[in-house]
């Protein structure tokens, strides 16, 4: 998705992401967030449809959708269908609140960068790969 839609995920989450605990059980007010974040995605992609094809109609998009769903490639119907998994969502919040909360997944100790290319600038024991 563009960068617009990144802003507007971004902003729902930053206004919702506290109401999401990670636990088996779902609380009730999941509910009608889920509801409005299906609305604004809905509404986003309509009007980005409206822009390209004039005269677009959602629920005729939606029903030819769901009839020829074997004629769309996986990727495009799975990201489709990850905006209205219920399942997804909650995960997505969870990991943008560990995000903010700074317990996200930290790679960095466990990366190391090693230069492909010999430095002319570098003698030449240095330049040498090591397994």
């Amino acid at each position: 998705m563009d960068d617009e839609f990144q802003v507007l995920q971004r902003s729902f989450m930053d206004k919702h992401y506290q109401e999401f605990e990670d636990t088996e059980e779902n609380k009730l007010a999941y509910m009608p967030i889920f509801n409005e974040y299906l609305s604004m995605v809905e509404k986003y992609i309509e009007e980005q449809l409206l822009e390209q094809i004039p005269g677009f109609n959602m629920a005729a998009f939606t029903t030819t959708l769901k009839h020829h769903k074997d004629e769309v490639t996986d990727d495009i119907f799975n990201m489709l269908l990850t905006f209205m998994d219920f399942l997804a969502f909650k995960e997505m919040f969870l990991d943008y609140r560990a995000e903010k909360e700074g317990r996200g997944l930290d790679l960095s100790s466990d990366l190391v960068v090693t230069s492909l290319c010999k430095s002319p600038s570098m003698p030449a024991s240095q330049n040498t790969l090591r397994h």
